[in-house]
């Protein structure tokens, strides 16, 4: 078992990013300008759904940023999502608008996700904004892969040079994970279900960065001795006990955390850095 000195506290690191957002807030006021706004739009009754609006909507409150409420029952139809979308867009007291994933199945959230104005697409899946990250352009970065770097900056400071592997290649973390190494001048290699030799490739890396929604697929033995290891994954699984459910990363946390010289737990790892980073765009919104 790790050392608590090597464990990479996220909640620490996100309550300080989340105190300089509220101050930046009540500077913002001080100058005469309105709190920023946020637009949550949640569709059905998903109960972890209900936890991460509810989770959101509580960090906003805390860092001054005004929440706007819409809940929708299960049958909505797409027309009238994007119909509230357009209304979102168009008005000017929501600086941000989030539309919490996943959606019913009579919706396609691709559809729904293009129609968000990329100003206020603070979520960071709007094409135009995975193209801007892709580009090295300014824009909206999706939550989780921008915490998972403010992680590895408040650990490691500089990362450039430094081999990096994303394991996952999702529009939501994947992907954009690598876009922003690149930016930070790692040298990236993304693996997926058909890469060759998965743990070999692990084994080179300095920064392993797992995304794939496996419980505990990445081993111990996979881990560079000395790496920095970001666990993106939350997976749910039932105790050895047999009663009740625990969760757990895509690492295994006990294995890997013998030979990483850093390495982030589950729960209370990347999970904090993603609302604290969507309180982040939010407030980047607002000054637009």
């Amino acid at each position: 078992m790790t050392a608590t000195g090597l464990i990479i506290d996220g909640k620490a690191i996100a309550a300080r990013l989340r105190a300089d957002i509220a101050q930046q807030v009540i500077a913002r006021m001080a100058a005469g300008a309105r709190a920023p706004a946020l637009a949550v739009v949640l569709v059905g009754e998903d109960p972890a759904s209900q936890v991460y609006v509810k989770n959101k909507i509580e960090a906003c409150r805390q860092a001054g940023i005004t929440s706007i409420e819409h809940r929708r029952d299960t049958s909505l139809s797409e027309a009238d999502l994007l119909d509230l979308v357009a209304r979102l867009n168009a008005d000017p007291a929501v600086d941000g608008i989030l539309v919490q994933l996943p959606l019913p199945p009579q919706i396609d959230a691709q559809k729904v996700i293009s129609a968000i104005s990329p100003e206020k697409d603070v979520d960071g899946f709007h094409p135009v904004n995975a193209g801007r990250l892709a580009t090295g352009l300014d824009g909206f970065v999706p939550c989780t892969p921008l915490g998972c770097l403010r992680l590895l900056e408040q650990t490691l400071g500089d990362i450039s040079g430094a081999e990096a592997l994303v394991i996952g290649r999702s529009n939501i973390v994947g992907r954009p994970m690598a876009s922003l190494l690149i930016g930070a001048s790692a040298t990236v290699t993304v693996a997926h279900s058909r890469s060759r030799d998965l743990p070999e490739l692990a084994r080179r890396a300095d920064i392993l960065i797992a995304a794939v929604g496996r419980p505990e697929m990445v081993r111990g033995h996979w881990v560079k001795p000395g790496a920095t290891v970001i666990d993106v994954g939350i997976n749910r699984v039932a105790r050895e006990s047999g009663t009740g459910t625990r969760l757990v990363g895509d690492v295994c946390f006990t294995e890997a955390a013998e030979v990483a010289a850093h390495i982030t737990p589950v729960p209370g790892g990347v999970g904090p850095m993603t609302i604290a980073c969507l309180l982040e765009n939010t407030l980047k919104a607002a000054a637009h």
